[in-house]
């Protein structure tokens, strides 16, 4: 009979239902039982009067504006995905978990359901869960479904189909965008098998965040593989669902970002330069701005449109870069992606120069341009707490970013390969080495090849990260 009370409802009735039998820890059948018996009209005022009494709190996620279904599989990364639910519910997102019966070796249905507000489901075959079809309902009634971590042989069921557990058969039931956030050994990932396997899930539809690349759990193995951080997964989750539902992780922040070439005049005609495109520190600026910051970029001069939401500041040599970024400040947060000319002339001609015919180049007297990033670093006041550099290099990248680490003062170095054979000065793709001081040794994250905006997204996740840590 509940069944058929269930199926002869509207879907607004239904997910109702859920959500009250979710906050009363029944299953459905069990919620319309207690409804018959009590009386479907005067139930809800009674709810509503015994919660009231205890003082309780609305669930969350009944005022929540979208449903996420979060698939946890078994792998060491599931850790994670405890600080993944706690960073969705924050953003008032309803957050309901299937659980894999490897992924609870590694963390407790009842720490997920903590942190979730509602009991995981955990098996195809559960009577109550499976009450209404469950894994249809699990499948359809959410607005996406994230998978963290995912693991290789998670991404193999998916890509070939398969539905022997309660996860997969989700999966494979869903109409809703999945969000994947691999996560496994990097010879895992790189096997072709794997890879074979993204492949066809990707031409699925299917949009996958991460994996970074750095230490694993396992002693002495390192490579791609680490699953994405919860806030780069919310990051992607929002961006999804077309923005946050509530207060975004950089809500607050004032965020100065330095982007493009300078030009360093000779004559009014003639400058030196250099071939910056400005297209990676516009997606940070872009990135920065999505997840809630206040951001300030100063831009040398580019082709590049204004970023939409954020307060453009154009400058044309160092020395105005410089000024109008102490005139930014104070901030929580100061990014230096412009590749600033460390020369000018000492004399800057007020015509332009002409060729006397004699065959020889007019000699030109050089002089040091001010260190931007330096002059913010070692500030005594106003000095941004995550001061981020970056360091363009065409040979022994990381070894000169350590040193321009330690000689500048920041607290990141966000390095990359310029050399023409590494594509990123001008280009669209950028593969970098974030490069951080830890007490006496400076630690080192390899990044895989990927867009500038993917750099700028995990760059600005981690910050994200970063500050939330401190304040937490």
């Amino acid at each position: 009979m509940g069944s058929l009370t269930v199926r002869n409802l509207s879907e607004d009735v239904k997910k109702r239902l859920r959500l009250r039998a979710a906050a009363n820890g029944r299953s459905m059948e069990e919620e319309i039982r207690v409804l018959l018996a009590e009386g479907a009209a005067e139930a809800p005022v009674a709810a509503k009067a015994a919660s009231a009494a205890k003082g309780d709190k609305a669930p969350a996620t009944a005022a929540a504006a979208s449903q996420i279904l979060l698939i946890i599989s078994g792998g060491i990364a599931a850790y994670k995905s405890l600080d993944l639910i706690r960073r969705l519910r924050e953003r008032h997102y309803a957050v309901r978990v299937v659980m894999t019966k490897a992924a609870q070796e590694f963390v407790t249905p009842m720490a997920v359901g903590a942190l979730s507000g509602e009991k995981p489901f955990t098996d195809l075959f559960d009577q109550h869960s499976e009450f209404d079809v469950g894994h249809i309902r699990l499948a359809r009634d959410n607005d996406l479904v994230v998978v963290a971590p995912a693991t290789a042989d998670l991404m193999a069921k998916m890509a070939n189909g398969h539905a022997d557990d309660l996860a997969t058969a989700a999966l494979l039931a869903t109409n809703s965008k999945i969000l994947l956030a691999p996560a496994m050994n990097p010879a895992m990932w790189t096997n072709k098998a794997t890879q074979r396997n993204l492949k066809t899930l990707l031409a699925d539809g299917v949009v996958t965040v991460g994996p970074n690349k750095g230490e694993m759990a396992e002693s002495g193995e390192a490579g791609t593989g680490r699953m994405a951080e919860p806030l780069e997964i919310v990051a992607a989750v929002e961006k999804l669902l077309g923005g946050g539902t509530g207060e975004k992780p950089l809500s607050g922040k004032h965020i100065v970002i330095t982007a493009g070439p300078t030009h360093e005049p000779i004559d009014p005609v003639r400058y030196i330069a250099n071939r910056s495109s400005g297209k990676q520190g516009y997606a940070i600026a872009r990135a920065a701005a999505e997840l809630g910051a206040n951001v300030t970029l100063v831009s040398g001069p580019v082709t590049l449109g204004d970023v939409p939401g954020v307060k453009m500041v154009r400058v044309e040599s160092a020395r105005d870069m410089l000024k109008a970024t102490e005139a930014a400040l104070p901030a929580d947060v100061a990014i230096f992606a412009a590749a600033v000319a460390d020369w000018r002339t000492a004399n800057e001609g007020e015509q332009k120069m002409k060729k006397d015919g004699s065959g020889q180049p007019p000699k030109l007297a050089l002089v040091e341009n001010p260190d931007i990033l330096a002059t913010v670093s070692k500030l005594k006041s106003k000095r941004p707490a995550l001061v981020v550099g970056f360091a363009a290099e065409t040979e022994k990248v990381i070894e000169h970013a350590k040193a321009k680490l330690k000689r500048k003062g920041c607290d990141w170095i966000v390095a990359n390969d310029v050399s023409a054979e590494g594509g990123a000065m001008g280009g669209d793709d950028n593969a970098v080495h974030l490069i951080s001081a830890t007490g006496m040794e400076a630690k080192v994250e390899s990044w895989p090849t990927q867009s500038k905006d993917g750099v700028a997204r995990q760059l600005v996740a981690r910050i994200a990260t970063e500050l939330n840590g401190k304040t937490t």
